[in-house]
């Protein structure tokens, strides 16, 4: 295939077609010496910005950037100005997924990115146990292949999850620079979520806070545990209790963490489990019957608010989610 050569100028015009040769889209990018002292990663960001910063720091340690015939393979490199470098970029991997036509409830949507509503026993993305039939194969079938693969090939456009038997909003990449922008705010803690519990037993206070950080547990790997700060990673979740029950409460967490089941340990750390929980729901037999005859078979848990600034726009998006028809169910069977 003969190659036809292409160049990119910083703060020119971005040309809409790539050159395409052997499985790669090669990139020619002409850097400015206004330009020097610039990260390398920085400054092909700003050159190219189909391509996140994120990702270049992928492409640089691969080797992938060079400046003539040789590598550049350390994203902090600082530049001259007035170099040229040739960025490969490698044709996307076919994804073992398959696109699933999976209904969705789809609450915002751009080029950019976009919002669901997910309901419980909706797996996010593929792992042990659940190759298909999961919230990304719904995605690839809905965006056509447009989603960020940041992610990797299991999950791409996922910034962040929320678990199988656990309902509510999520909001999901369809770019590299969305992505990365999400990152950040999770990363920062600037995401504001709320999450709706049933929880066993009645909190005597109003409201708490539950500041313990978390860890994969030493025993047993399928579940999280409060760690000493050495190990774990700080965990913040303040609650509130909404309303009482005859036998629990509805409560009211809002995380300014966001680990791996996070509420539901913190809840049980305080000896109020989620009701439903078959992990962390110590408590489980004072609610059997309820469950079995509502055939309430998860953690009672909904993540009711989501709210972020648009990593492109820059506009601040809030969405709500009321909460689903079978905590509603099991709130009336707990004595509202």
């Amino acid at each position: 295939m003969e190659l036809c050569s292409r160049t990119i100028e910083l703060g020119g015009q971005i040309p809409t077609l790539l050159e395409m040769a052997g499985g790669h889209t090669n990139i020619d990018v002409h850097l400015e010496p206004a330009h020097a002292g610039w990260r390398l990663d920085r400054a092909l960001a700003a050159a190219v910005p189909t391509l996140s910063r994120e990702r270049l720091k992928v492409l640089i340690k691969s080797g992938a950037v060079a400046s003539g015939d040789r590598p550049m393979r350390d994203p902090a490199t600082k530049v001259r100005g007035d170099e040229r470098f040739r960025v490969s970029v490698p044709e996307p991997k076919p994804a073992h997924n398959v696109p699933q036509d999976i209904p969705l409830t789809i609450l915002f949507e751009d080029e950019h990115l976009l919002v669901v509503d997910k309901p419980a026993g909706l797996v996010v993305h593929p792992a042990a146990g659940n190759f298909d039939g999961t919230l990304v194969n719904a995605l690839l079938h809905h965006c056509g292949g447009s989603l960020s693969g940041i992610g990797g090939v299991a999950r791409p456009g996922i910034v962040h999850r929320i678990d199988k038997d656990t309902s509510g909003l999520l909001v999901v990449a369809k770019t590299d620079v969305a992505h990365e922008g999400l990152a950040r705010q999770f990363a920062a803690h600037s995401i504001d979520r709320r999450y709706l519990a049933i929880v066993s037993g009645v909190p005597r206070t109003s409201e708490g806070i539950v500041d313990a950080p978390l860890a994969r547990s030493a025993t047993n790997r399928k579940k999280i545990a409060i760690v000493d700060g050495k190990r774990g990673k700080r965990a913040l979740t303040r609650w509130k209790r909404l309303q009482a029950l005859n036998d629990g409460a509805l409560v009211e967490c809002r995380l300014e963490t966001g680990r791996t089941h996070q509420v539901r340990v913190h809840m049980a750390s305080i000896g109020h489990p989620l009701v439903g929980d078959p992990v962390y729901g110590h408590s489980v037999k004072a609610h059997r019957k309820i469950l079995n005859e509502l055939e309430f078979h998860r953690q009672a848990l909904h993540a009711t608010e989501l709210g972020f600034t648009h990593p492109v726009t820059k506009h601040r998006l809030s969405f709500a989610s009321p909460m689903p028809a079978d905590m509603q169910e099991l709130m009336r069977a707990l004595g509202v």
